[in-house]
Parts: structure tokens; sequence; C-alpha cells
């Protein structure tokens, strides 16, 4: 055969040339925060599918790819209260490819107690809190209280004779009861279940007196009677019971404790994909119909920056970190 023509080798070599520009340009559009994100995020849900951070991590994550164009894909990652997830964000590297939707038991509560955890609020990026969810304080029929007022009375007049249920040693619904109690002067007996289910269960069937439960799981009992409401938890009125008063206006000043669901990534997250993951959050929670369903699921709407979600993980450590150690459970 004869020798291949120079042109032929030209042609070539400006192919391979083209394709290694390609590939550089590629590369550099990856590594580009103002391009972010150029391919699939990955999006952890804390949570069995179902549980609330599932639930919002799908919403969210469908209208993030619509908005920035590019898929997330939300994992179920649940096990240990959040830790797993947690543990995997923590690990990951920071370019914003793998985000956590988490909330406060995932990062604060399972901080204070959990010895497994092995990771530290230093070790995420908050990005920008979602939802807050609120608990509502329930009795049942029988109790003869139909305030918080006349609640705390007779509790003091049976000192650690009445019960309150809870999802479990360390769950949110007992570490308010037992904010509230300190606040109140009062000393209730404690009966944790597992789930929420349980307590609300052992409500109806008269084994507890009292606990404290997210709002969806007892709205239409106590729209039928079946369970009767005094306050909430945090300090604006739930939109699905506004007839019910905060614990702020019955004189319980500056009450305010809920789980909070946000987003985070792993510590050092470039500040320009922060802050395009915050403003394309932002304005997706305002949406009417993305609103309407946080109110159905018992969510209130957070719009706190980045700054502010960084602070309130802090303070929520702090707060948890010295009610567990009072009650004397989880690490030591």
């Amino acid at each position: 055969m004869g020798r291949p023509m120079p042109g032929s080798r030209i042609a070539k070599a400006a192919v391979h040339v083209a394709f290694c520009t390609l590939i550089m340009l590629s590369a550099a559009r990856a590594e580009d925060p103002s391009a972010y994100p150029s391919h699939p995020v990955r999006l952890l849900a804390a949570s069995a599918p179902g549980g609330n951070p599932d639930v919002l991590a799908r919403l969210l994550g469908n209208r993030l790819s619509e908005t920035l164009g590019s898929a997330f894909v939300v994992e179920n990652v649940p096990g240990a209260g959040g830790v797993l997830a947690a543990k995997q964000v923590a690990a990951a590297k920071p370019d914003g490819y793998m985000l956590m939707l988490n909330d406060s038991g995932g990062v604060a509560i399972n901080i204070a107690m959990n010895a497994d955890a092995n990771y530290a609020i230093k070790d995420f990026t908050p990005i920008t809190a979602l939802a807050t969810l609120p608990t509502v304080l329930v009795v049942k029929p029988s109790v003869p209280a139909h305030s918080l007022d006349e609640f705390v009375k007779l509790v003091k007049s049976k000192p650690g004779k009445m019960s309150f249920g809870s999802a479990g040693a360390g769950s949110i619904h007992q570490l308010t009861m037992v904010i509230f109690a300190q606040r109140a002067g009062i000393e209730m007996l404690h009966v944790p279940y597992r789930g929420g289910t349980g307590l609300v269960n052992a409500l109806l069937t008269g084994e507890i007196d009292a606990g404290w439960s997210g709002i969806p799981n007892v709205l239409s009992l106590i729209r039928d009677g079946k369970v009767r409401a005094l306050c909430i938890s945090v300090l604006k009125r739930d939109e699905t019971l506004p007839e019910v008063p905060t614990c702020d206006e019955l004189g319980y000043k500056g009450f305010d404790v809920a789980t909070m669901l946000g987003l985070q990534g792993p510590a050092g997250m470039p500040p320009a994909i922060v802050a395009r993951l915050q403003q394309a959050t932002a304005k997706i929670l305002r949406e009417p119909e993305m609103t309407k369903r946080m109110v159905t699921l018992g969510m209130q709407l957070q719009e706190n920056g980045t700054a502010q979600y960084a602070q309130f993980m802090k303070d929520d450590l702090a707060r948890y970190t010295a009610v567990i150690d009072t009650l004397h459970i989880g690490k030591k």
C-alpha cells in the first residue's frame, strides 16, 4: 500500500486536537460553579419512603431539576435516625453533587446523644432551611383540662402520676415535653413508643394522658373530638389548626421547639454553588402549589438563608445537648 497522504495525517491530528479540546472544555465546565449542575445531583433523603424528608426531597428535587436543568435524583437512606445519610454526605466531595435533606434529629439530636454519629456540624455546609414541623400538645378526652393553664395545674396536683407518650427516647416528642415541663415546673411519667403512630394509638386507647404529636397524625382526631388540642409548639399558629394558640401566646414566652427540615451538603462547598441552590430553593418554596402541599403535610415554610440556617443548627445542638445531658440518655 502507498504512504498515507499528508492531508490525511493533518485531518487526523485536527480531529485529535478537537477531541482533546472538547474534553478539557467539558472538564472546565464541570468545575465551573456558574455551570452547576452539569450532571445529575444525588439528593439523599434521610428517611424511609413516605417520611417527611423523603416527601419534601421529592417535591423539591422535581422542581430543582426543572429549574436548574439537571436531574436531582432522590435516594432514600434511612437508618439510625439520619446518621447513615449524614455520614455519607459528610464524607462526600464538596462539589455539590451529593446533597442531603435531613431534619434536626439527623444532625443536632444525633450529635448530642448518638455515639455512633462520628460527625459534627462543621462537617456540613448548611445551604438553606426549608420547613419546620411543629407539634401540638394533645390530651385524651377524659383528662379534665380544656386549656393549657388547666392542664399545668392538673399535672402539678399529681406530680409524676400523669403520663405522656413519645416516639422514643431522645425523639423530638420527648424533648419538647421535657423543655415544656422545665418551663412549666411540672413532672410527668414518660412512656416511649416506636414511632409517632404508637404515640397516637396510646392516646386513643387511654394508655397515656398526653403527648406532643405531629399535626397531620392527629388533625382528624382533633376535629372529631377524639383528642383535645391545647397548644402549638412554635411561635406561629398552624394554618390547619388556626383556633389552637401557641405556647408563647399562653404565657410561655419564646417557646419555640420543632424539627427543622433543611438542605445540606459536605463542608467546603463553593459559595457560588451554595448561593445558586439557596436562591433556586427560596423561589420554589414560594410557589403556591408547593406552599399548599407543605401546609397539608404539617410543615411551616422557612426561608432562612445560609447564615441563619448555620446559626440555627448551632443553637439547636446547644439546646438539645443540654436537655439530653439532663435526661442522662445517649452518649456521655
